[in-house]
């Protein structure tokens, strides 16, 4: 007898019929496990860690100002005169609102978005005193949040002498301060930016 010939063993499945199944109360005590566990556990213990290990960020990253909130590092505010340094253009509501965080979603080839960013080139051209062409991107476009509270180091150069002039200050004096407040990012990753609230809070407290 060779193994061709030779019967092929029958395998039966095992029956659970009469193995005991979980009831009611087991799948209710193992959900309300899961629900302290996952939504009030671990959110509690992340929470308190993160309060613990990384206080200003926990809450906001909320800047000060004589004790008082003034903002936030994270989102951007308008200012305008010649006296501050100018953000970068918002579509967020009617401008750094964090309720309504959004770009202007209209594309390149969008009429309105050329129309808008010609005028505001002639805008900053004439405040700056420079021609169009020398007009960082930045200064030019909105964020795709709306809410960037910086912008690049070049966006800032050009706003130096206007803000020196009218501040009585000399432009090495501003540059510094420039040069304070620009953020390289963590590690040294991502681009340069200058947080244009900081900066003009430390102008401010220069009372000049």
């Amino acid at each position: 007898m060779t193994l061709n010939d030779m019967p092929s063993p029958v395998l039966s499945e095992p029956d659970f019929s009469d193995a005991p199944q979980p009831g009611w109360s087991a799948w209710l005590r193992f959900s309300a496990l899961w629900l302290v566990l996952g939504g009030l556990a671990y959110p509690a213990v992340t929470t308190a860690l993160g309060g613990a290990l990384f206080p200003a960020q926990a809450t906001g990253s909320l800047i000060r100002d004589r004790g008082r909130v003034v903002g936030s590092a994270l989102i951007g505010q308008p200012f305008t005169g010649d006296r501050y340094f100018i953000g970068r253009p918002s579509a967020a509501g009617s401008g750094y609102d964090p309720v309504n965080a959004s770009g202007s979603n209209l594309a390149v080839s969008n009429p309105a978005l050329r129309e808008r960013v010609q005028a505001q080139a002639q805008a900053i051209a004439a405040r700056e005193n420079i021609p169009v062409t020398q007009i960082p991107v930045d200064l030019l476009t909105a964020s795709g949040s709306g809410l960037d509270p910086h912008v690049s180091p070049a966006g800032a150069a050009v706003q130096v002498a206007r803000v020196a002039r009218a501040r009585g200050l000399t432009d090495a004096q501003v540059q510094s301060l420039v040069r304070d407040h620009t953020e390289r990012g963590v590690l040294g990753l991502g681009q340069p930016g200058v947080n244009v609230l900081e900066l003009n809070l430390a102008l401010d407290r220069l009372g000049r």
